[in-house]
């Protein structure tokens, strides 16, 4: 079989397997942020931390709720880091340096997870399964609630409230992500991931010295991490390492874990306005997107360039063998399309088209299908963008699901597509303009440049995956890279709530004859055609200045 078409069946494979799941999924969690009813655990948790999940909250009280409990995970996960020298199960690690403990915790409550340190080599039981994993969970779950209260502000109309933030967290974490990680955790055990608590382990002697590797709780820290869009992992060669993704199957698992969520989370949008064809809209939008990323990031890796590449297949330069370039292409457009990071290959090796695809996904803003929530908000919010310029075309008021567009609406989807960009380019630039960040670059010219630019994008879109070759444990680097990464995950939060309560506090428009239909495939091509401009005006100086130059050049 050629490795072209062993990747186009990969594919399908994965789309059936996405469709299978598409529609219970989505119900299911419909069902979950709409129900009255409260499991008992669920209640125990709330009166342990002393909430009231009957109680409605405005869009002020709510983004309270998300700003308050992100601050005391940022601050515990910091304090177990700083501390582990002292805490059992450390395997011999020291406690983590002050800026690159600030960079790992803002990086995992913000859903980010990226990481400038060696994971087997600095994190002990504890801190990677108290600290990380929780993490894992509870950002996620964070992200979805966020996605459930503008979809409420779509669905409900005259009053401001979006329903209770400790709630919609509660129930995301004990009803969504928890079952779905134990069963896939048990999967990825049986595929041939570790789960243990083991100390360090001598594997080999060499002329050199031994190899060493140390065991975890891999398998369970794996399943949340592709299925929460995480993507930080145990060991640092990520997703290409064995005991995270031993084989072929296993790789192709992950995917759809890294994608089932955010996809089925349209059906649970059109499930909860009331319109299902609205969410086959939005879903169409982020397939055509992510099959078209695919593609082309396969035709890219698979075009020869050489004699080199003749006898190799393809660019194989930084891919596993156990995946080959379908595999890692597929990953890799998943990973930088969602907020995972997770990699199975290096994106530094691609070709330089190949690295700059990675990198143009992320810029979209991860919304194809984008993270856990932050995919179904961020994607909702450039509907809006769509809308709105439509509605300049033919001179009428836009609406979207019945909710007049206007000034103040405008403005706050404005704002939430301006932060991000401007949090990549101006820390890019102040890197490149300082003398002691480009000390960092292994490499120089256009690829030293996309390493930079490559790691301020994954931390202000919350993605985590790194180009390779930047030394990124640095005082510099761990304290911006962490700063972009929190404003990145919740200034755009502020604004996503505050359009859910301004929205949720209008009354409903009928539809007319002049109402722009948002559910019809026109409206799906205007959007993808909306999604693409911006970035490419956004961004496109930027990327000429990288991969795109390092592209044209080989």
């Amino acid at each position: 079989m050629s490795p072209v078409l062993a990747g186009v069946l990969q594919m399908l494979a994965l789309i059936v397997a996405l469709g299978l799941a598409y529609r219970p999924l989505g119900d299911y969690m419909a069902g979950v942020y709409s129900s009255k009813k409260h499991l008992r655990v669920e209640k125990w948790i709330y009166k342990a931390i002393g909430a009231d999940p009957s109680t409605e909250m405005r869009w002020p009280a709510y983004l309270r709720g998300v700003l308050a409990f992100s601050l005391v995970s940022v601050l515990f996960l910091y304090l177990l880091q700083r501390v582990q020298g002292a805490l059992p199960g450390s395997l011999g690690f020291s406690s983590i340096d002050p800026d690159q403990a600030f960079n790992t915790a803002a990086s995992f409550v913000a859903n980010t997870n990226w990481q400038s340190y060696y994971g087997e080599q600095a994190m002990g039981h504890v801190v990677q399964t108290g600290g990380l994993a929780v993490q894992n969970f509870l950002s996620a779950s964070v992200g979805i609630a966020v996605a459930v209260a503008l979809v409420r502000g779509f669905a409900r109309s005259r009053t401001g409230e979006l329903g209770n933030f400790w709630a919609d967290l509660v129930r995301g974490t004990v009803r969504i992500l928890l079952p779905i990680a134990a069963i896939a955790a048990v999967v990825l055990v049986a595929c041939g991931a570790i789960q243990n608590f083991s100390g360090i382990h001598e594997v080999g002697q060499f002329s050199g010295g031994s190899q060493q590797w140390n065991g975890g709780a891999v398998a369970s820290q794996e399943a949340i991490k592709e299925l929460g869009t995480n993507g930080g992992g145990y060991f640092n060669a990520n997703s290409a390492h064995p005991f995270e993704n031993p084989t072929g199957f296993s790789n192709l698992f992950e995917i759809f874990l890294i994608l089932v969520i955010p996809f089925a989370l349209t059906r649970t949008f059109g499930r909860m306005v009331g319109s299902l064809k609205q969410g086959y809209a939005i879903l169409a939008t982020m397939v055509t997107i992510w099959i078209g990323f695919t593609a082309l990031m396969m035709w890219t890796e698979f075009h020869h360039g050489g004699p080199a590449f003749d006898i190799a297949g393809g660019a194989m330069e930084g891919k596993e063998n156990r995946f080959g370039i379908a595999g890692s292409s597929i990953f890799s457009v998943a990973t930088t399309l969602t907020s995972t990071g997770a990699v199975n290959s290096f994106h530094s090796s691609y070709t330089g088209f190949g690295g700059g695809i990675t990198m143009l996904g992320m810029q979209l803003g991860e919304i194809a299908p984008g993270g856990t929530g932050s995919g179904l908000y961020g994607m909702l919010i450039m509907a809006i963008i769509a809308v709105f310029i439509a509605g300049l075309m033919v001179g009428r008021t836009p609406e979207y699901l019945g909710k007049k567009i206007g000034t103040r609406q405008i403005k706050f989807a404005a704002l939430y597509i301006l932060i991000t960009p401007a949090l990549v380019l101006c820390f890019t630039a102040a890197a490149m303009a300082l003398p002691t960040p480009g000390h960092s670059m292994t490499n120089s010219g256009a690829h030293g440049f996309s390493e930079i630019l490559y790691a301020y994008t994954s931390g202000a879109n919350n993605n985590g995956s790194a180009f390779a070759g930047l030394n990124a444990d640095t005082q510099w680097f761990n304290t911006t890279i962490g700063l972009a990464m929190l404003l990145g995950r919740f200034l755009p939060m502020v604004f996503v709530l505050a359009l859910a309560g301004s929205l949720a506090e209008q009354q409903p428009v009928p539809a007319t004859a002049g109402t722009l239909r948002t559910e019809k495939p026109l409206f799906t091509g205007l959007l993808v055609g909306t999604i693409l401009i911006i970035t490419g005006l956004t961004y496109f100086p930027a990327l000429a200045l990288g991969p795109l130059a390092e592209g044209l050049a080989s």
